[in-house]
């Protein structure tokens, strides 16, 4: 394809370059001694145009190989860069390009010095404003993305079209899915090139654990981004002087005044530290865990022995451990307990309770 089309251009340009060398050189004639086609067979322009097209083809054969591998390296170069990157670039050198334009009149008067000024100028000024704008390029994300120019720290109001951002852990947890399902999750879901990048490599890995929960992550993403009705951003810029996905996370949260959806406490904490919203999935379901008061009575099946000498180990369905004291005789058995007392820590709730027996019998 690539050759068909350089052949082409190469026959076209032959031919044009003969038909305009011919009648440059009729017209450079001196006066007197006829034209140059008199001393031709045929029509001088015909033949021009006919041997430009052929020089330029046998040229262009011999290059179009090395020409069309060229092309081609030049295009899947341009196609591996980041869509964002390729705008910033784009508009930072037609910027530029405008602002020499506007120059030009002031040049005008220097004749040709002016003419070489203004040619420099146009090579300096776009130079200057592609390399601006791509130092810039997270910046003109952020306001193309949200109309506001991002300034990392400064307040802004969020409405239902906010950036979830989504990392790696909770996207390999899978309840994302089901909670983007019910439509407690508002505005755009973001998914980053780079939190890609990483569930590919887990999914790679010679470990097979971490290659069936890599996989997993690429599922629910194929989920939530084919069989849920909410809107999937996937996110194409980069960091490349943060090596951390958890930094670049951060990073990303404040271009796109955004919050971070995750179940890490860690990031979690580096959220908290630096200002970032989070959405952490563990609070959300310890806070929609039944309520549970001391004083209760409840059902349970007491599975295993305690820490301590004496006490079983329950589980409630939504999976509340609970502490039943002197519950050790009953493991295996199901039984009526009372709750003596509710522990909310940061793992999740923890009930300790009693069987109703020892209770009626005091």
């Amino acid at each position: 394809m690539w050759k068909k089309v350089l052949l082409t251009l190469s026959g076209c340009l032959g031919a044009w370059s003969g038909y305009s060398l011919y009648h440059a050189a009729e017209i450079g004639f001196p006066e007197g001694m006829g034209k140059l086609g008199d001393s031709l067979p045929v029509n001088g322009s015909i033949l021009f145009t006919v041997l430009g097209a052929i020089i330029f083809l046998i040229a262009g054969t011999l290059c179009a190989d090395w020409g069309g591998s060229k092309l081609r390296e030049a295009v899947a170069y341009v196609a591996r860069i980041p869509m964002g990157e390729l705008a910033a670039g784009a508009a930072g050198l037609t910027g530029g390009l405008l602002l020499s334009l506007l120059l030009y009149p002031a040049l005008s008067w220097l004749g040709q010095a002016g003419e070489l000024l203004q040619v420099f100028g146009t090579l300096l000024l776009g130079y200057l404003g592609l390399r601006i704008a791509l130092e810039k390029q997270t910046e003109l994300a952020s306001f193309w993305n949200t109309g506001r120019w991002g300034q990392a720290g400064e307040p802004q109001d969020r409405g239902l079209e906010e950036h979830k951002i989504l990392d790696t852990s909770v996207i390999i947890d899978g309840r994302i899915a089901d909670i983007c399902k019910t439509g407690f999750i508002e505005g755009t879901i973001v998914i980053p090139e780079f939190v890609l990048e990483e569930l590919q490599h887990i999914a790679d890995s010679s470990d097979l654990l971490k290659r069936n929960r890599g996989r997993r992550g690429l599922d629910i993403l194929n989920k939530i981004q084919k069989e849920l009705d909410v809107k999937v951003l996937i996110y194409e810029g980069d960091f490349e002087e943060i090596s951390e996905v958890d930094s670049k996370l951060v990073k990303l949260a404040k271009v796109l005044h955004g919050k971070v959806v995750t179940n890490d406490f860690n990031l979690n904490k580096v959220c908290e530290l630096q200002g970032v919203s989070v959405l952490n999935i563990n609070d959300l379901a310890n806070a929609v865990k039944p309520v549970v008061l001391p004083g209760e009575e409840i059902i349970v099946q007491v599975i295993k022995d305690g820490k301590e000498h004496g006490q079983g180990v329950a589980y409630l369905d939504d999976g509340t451990m609970i502490v039943v004291e002197g519950g050790r005789d009953y493991i295996g058995t199901t039984m009526e307990v009372l709750v003596t007392s509710v522990l909310q820590t940061s793992a999740g709730r923890m009930i300790f309770a009693k069987p109703k027996l020892l209770e009626k019998a005091q």
